[in-house]
């Protein structure tokens, strides 16, 4: 971390209350703050206890929402729930937010106290990139309608991967960005922006690639990033653009534009076929085997 980075820190972490417990000279091997002060975490820079005591006396609760829909239901959605039941947010109120096509193939998991589950119906688009990019609406309506009355916090994932390890309390807050695993260690001139200029998801530069697999914070500020995304795909259908990423795409230039307040590192959704890397000390998130060729829709 260079100076200028720890100097944004210290200022960053002094107002941020439980953060500022994070340790981020602990890992001299990776990057631990942003250039705005914003911290990334690493295993070993938190106190897993310290954190669930502080969101259970501050009664933090998580939506987290997940789409299975088509053949990505029966493919991936019983590993992700069973994993999440495991490790995902433990001791913390959570609600399942599944939006599926067929809500009647969902199996009801036996769930922890305090934990329970909203099945969702959605459309079944006839592309999967049209899905991809119009959750974003269905995360923005939901979030109006029910979330903002039952939860602190929102967690939005992709069903094709499942939990290896904690993903806890130590993830929460205002604005969450992931770190792309693909690019976390590439030179910018590598990264997937949007270069399309007539694209509202152009970029030029950015600050990090944020993976769309994974991305949350408070409710309020994850249906404006929902809302936005949403507002500038529609206004690119109009002109007949499409972002190579799509929702990933339009995802990256609001994070650029509203940087996050906490970013987690690509352990927190890491694919094991990148190889072995000596920064990911834990799996807590993993891509499930990708079988795009049977389960895509076109």
């Amino acid at each position: 971390m260079d100076k200028c980075s720890v100097v944004l820190a210290n200022k960053l972490l002094m107002r941020n209350g439980t953060d500022s417990s994070l340790d981020l000279w602990s890992r001299t091997d990776v990057q631990t703050c942003t250039t705005w002060g914003a911290p990334i975490v690493w295993d070993g820079m938190f106190d897993p206890g310290l954190y669930d005591r502080v969101h259970r006396r501050k009664n933090s609760s998580v939506a987290l929402t997940v789409f299975a829909v088509g053949r990505y239901l029966d493919a991936y959605l019983g590993a992700f729930l069973n994993s999440s039941e495991r490790h995902f947010m433990v001791g913390l109120p959570v609600t399942y937010y599944v939006f599926t096509d067929e809500p009647e193939k969902v199996l009801r998991l036996a769930l922890a106290l305090g934990r329970r589950m909203r099945v969702v119906k959605v459309e079944r688009h006839s592309r999967w990139q049209d899905i991809s990019m119009m959750r974003m609406k269905t995360i923005a309506d939901t979030i109006k309608s029910d979330i903002r009355h039952h939860a602190t916090h929102v967690f939005c994932f992709d069903v094709d991967q499942y939990f290896g390890g904690r993903f806890g309390s130590e993830a929460l807050a205002e604005s969450v960005a992931l770190l792309h695993a693909y690019y976390y260690r590439s030179p910018k001139c590598l990264y997937t922006y949007e270069r399309n200029p007539k694209s509202k998801a152009y970029m030029v530069t950015g600050d990090f690639y944020y993976h769309a697999a994974v991305f949350g914070g408070s409710w309020h500020n994850v249906k404006a990033m929902a809302e936005a995304c949403y507002k500038d795909i529609m206004e690119d259908k109009e002109n007949n653009v499409e972002a190579r990423w799509h929702d990933e795409s339009h995802l990256n230039k609001y994070l650029w534009l509203h940087k996050p307040s906490k970013v987690l590192s690509p352990e927190y959704c890491w694919d094991n076929l990148t190889g072995n890397s000596s920064d990911i000390r834990v799996g807590r998130l993993l891509w499930a085997t990708k079988q795009y060729h049977t389960l895509r829709i076109s």
